[in-house]
């Protein structure tokens, strides 16, 4: 009986390290689970980061919707049966991307909830871009499964961005900005008793991974893992 797989289509470049890493662990896990020595279709369309930001910074969340519906009609055309936005700050306009995609939609946020419900978490910091922590698609998705999202403080949020759009979307990582966000990590969860983090930024993992933050049960890398 042959086996009917499905072709993905990734939103990318938004940024394009996280892009890079996505294909690594899609292609991970499929091989875990078919060991024939096959690849899955994967069709890739990047995008640039940096238009995406500068859409949210100046309030153009229709630009940001009409750019990304644009690219996943490119992706139905090259033959994609479903897709994801490697991205976590468009999931602002994800509701209205899915009324206009020709596609079936991965969401970031229902799956990176489904996450955390699985694990018996209840209060989860959320660190990403400014756009991200300020938005309230995560806080408003994560309530209907009764967790509470806690964001840093605003001068917090403003060291978060900048280090997220100016190092780690370009693959830099610096041990001092490690250390940077793990004392801000601390501080909420000295303040808010948080149990657990959302590193609500595609790039975050490149420098926060499993296992480095060490006051917590977990730290969520991946919301497809």
């Amino acid at each position: 009986m042959s086996r009917q797989i499905k072709t993905i289509g990734i939103v990318g470049g938004l940024g394009p390290e996280s892009t890079i890493e996505y294909y690594r662990q899609i292609i991970a896990r499929y091989r875990e689970q078919i060991s024939d020595g096959s690849y899955p279709p994967i069709i890739i369309h990047s995008m640039d980061v940096r238009e995406l930001f500068r859409q949210c910074g100046a309030n153009e969340f229709g630009k940001v919707r009409d750019s990304i519906v644009e690219s996943i009609q490119s992706l139905a055309r090259a033959g994609a049966q479903f897709g994801l936005i490697a991205s976590n700050t468009p999931h602002i306009v994800f509701d209205d991307i899915c009324q206009r995609s020709p596609l079936p939609l991965l969401s970031i946020v229902e799956a990176t909830r489904a996450e955390a419900k699985a694990r018996g978490l209840s209060r989860l910091a959320l660190f990403g871009s400014q756009f991200t922590m300020q938005g309230d698609f995560y806080r408003q998705a994560f309530a209907k499964a009764g967790i509470a999202i806690v964001t840093p403080d605003f001068a917090d949020q403003q060291y978060i961005h900048e280090k997220y759009t100016t190092e780690l979307v370009n693959g830099t990582v610096v041990q001092g900005t490690r250390r940077g966000l793990l004392e801000i990590l601390e501080r909420l969860h000295r303040c808010t008793r948080i149990d657990g983090l959302v590193l609500g930024g595609t790039e975050l993992p490149l420098i926060l991974q499993d296992g480095m933050v060490k006051i917590f049960r977990f730290s969520i890398r991946r919301p497809f893992m």
